[in-house]
């Protein structure tokens, strides 16, 4: 053994420490934000022992994602600061509580019950307490939005200020803007954060114009340090109070205060919301949330399952990952009711019992036709909708007609010759170019990814 090996595995604590700390700064520079953020900032060295760094982590889901997803990148790093290292172990630290297997999953609680913990929200700011970065699961569909959030809790009221974020229904956005609003009352007390849904600001603004109670509202609405707005697209066609919104962004943006807004889609596409509003909104940080990939909805499902204190399988992570393909509200309504149905029983439940909870908890979809959804597309692209259906290769009409035709295949699954009938007469093999042509830009065209998404949320 070379000296330089043996001093390395005799590194004092301190050393152990520092050595750790510049690795980190090399692994934060080689990962988006928003995922160092999430898996490598509660994680220390524990000891380095025989070419061995035992790395300390607070649970075993991080210290699976970090065994599967990051292994090589942190042992490749951690070699480049310290050659004598071999290997790096994950160490699930114990918490200061009498039992150590109360930080373990497990299948038990009272039947019908679900082991959640009891919410309280404040009246005060409406903030959920469960609703925080720490329960916020990161991954390839909302990372951008995490990171855009972060930037917010770092410098609220001058990074992203007003940041809109937006996205289908069940994605995590009302969690993703409490969560802020959490943080920040935490690390900055004093500071006055205020969340409220679009449809309680309106409520709020035509009892007070009611009640001839106009003055205490603006009060009210005006001395927030951080102002949150929930589904800013139920305000479309509300004028008056669209009015008052926009009187309230301007006091709050003016004294550097921190505003914060979601909605179903991005403010462009809401109908009868006022163009100086768009403008406002379109002045900070626009940011959507995509459907979750595969691989996020297997973290989502080992979050969900680990924060309930229940083990669920592999193979059912991996079955509900590959069939629950909706939103994150519907995979954690269905875990919800695996959970359910497990205490009742007091036993695990089978992959055939849960496809038939699955089936069990399927809302039916809304019927759309398709001329419902061409005048979706026709209103987004701003084209006329019997456009459509002629038989002219004009650029701005090609891509919506084409746009329409995967939709129609991928979402509604109807048969090549029937969407070519449906669109004009068209032959069936042009409806098949279409479609594969959406397909191989989707995969490199994020921009185009964003739109379908967008249309999905309008037709929807």
């Amino acid at each position: 053994m070379s000296p330089s090996t043996t001093h390395a595995a005799h590194l004092a604590e301190t050393d152990i420490k520092q050595l750790w700390e510049n690795v980190l700064v090399d692994i934060e520079l080689n990962i988006s934000k928003a995922n160092f953020s999430t898996w490598f900032k509660d994680v220390s060295i524990a000891r380095y022992e025989d070419g061995v760094a035992y790395l300390s982590v607070s649970n075993e889901f991080v210290r699976d994602w970090l065994s599967n997803k990051y292994h090589m990148l942190i042992l490749k790093t951690l070699r480049g600061a310290l050659p004598s290292a071999r290997g790096v172990e994950y160490i699930i630290r114990r918490h200061d509580k009498k039992d150590p297997a109360d930080d373990m999953p497990r299948n038990v609680g009272l039947p019908g019950t679900l082991p959640l913990q009891s919410v309280y929200i404040n009246k005060d700011d409406n903030l959920n307490p469960r609703y925080t970065f720490e329960t916020f699961v990161v991954g390839s569909f909302n990372e951008l939005a995490y990171a855009a959030a972060q930037a917010v809790v770092a410098r609220p009221g001058i990074a992203y200020n007003p940041l809109f974020i937006y996205g289908h229904t069940g994605r995590g956005k009302t969690h993703l803007i409490q969560a802020i609003g959490n943080h920040i009352k935490k690390v900055s007390e004093g500071k006055k954060v205020h969340y409220v849904t679009s449809e309680k600001f309106a409520t709020d603004y035509v009892n007070a114009l009611q009640n001839n109670r106009m003055g205490p509202f603006k009060e009210k609405y005006r001395k927030y340090d951080v102002f949150i707005m929930d589904d800013v697209q139920f305000l479309s066609g509300k004028e008056k109070t669209q009015e008052e919104l926009f009187h309230v962004f301007n006091t709050l943006q003016n004294d550097n205060k921190q505003i914060v807004f979601s909605s179903d889609k991005h403010p462009s596409q809401i109908q009868n919301l006022e163009d100086r509003l768009k403008s406002r909104f379109g002045a900070g940080m626009i940011v959507d949330i995509s459907a979750p990939d595969r691989e996020s909805r297997v973290a989502i499902l080992k979050t969900k399952a680990l924060q309930n204190k229940f083990l669920l399988g592999d193979d059912a992570i991996e079955f509900l990952a590959d069939t629950v393909e909706g939103n994150i509200r519907e995979l954690e309504g269905i875990l919800n009711a695996i959970i359910c149905k497990s205490q009742l029983k007091k036993n695990d439940i089978s992959i055939p019992e849960i496809k038939q909870l699955i089936k069990d908890n399927a809302r039916p979809k809304r019927m759309v036709s398709t001329k419902d959804i061409v005048k979706s597309v026709a209103d987004f692209f701003e084209i006329d909708e019997e456009s459509i259906y002629e038989k002219t290769r004009r650029k701005e009409v090609v891509k919506p007609r084409q746009l329409i035709m995967y939709i129609l295949r991928e979402d509604f699954h109807i048969s090549y010759p029937t969407i070519g009938e449906r669109l004009g007469g068209r032959d069936h093999t042009t409806v098949i170019h279409s479609c594969e042509k959406i397909k191989r830009e989707m995969k490199v065209d994020a921009e185009l990814a964003r739109e379908i998404d967008q249309l999905r949320a309008l037709i929807q």
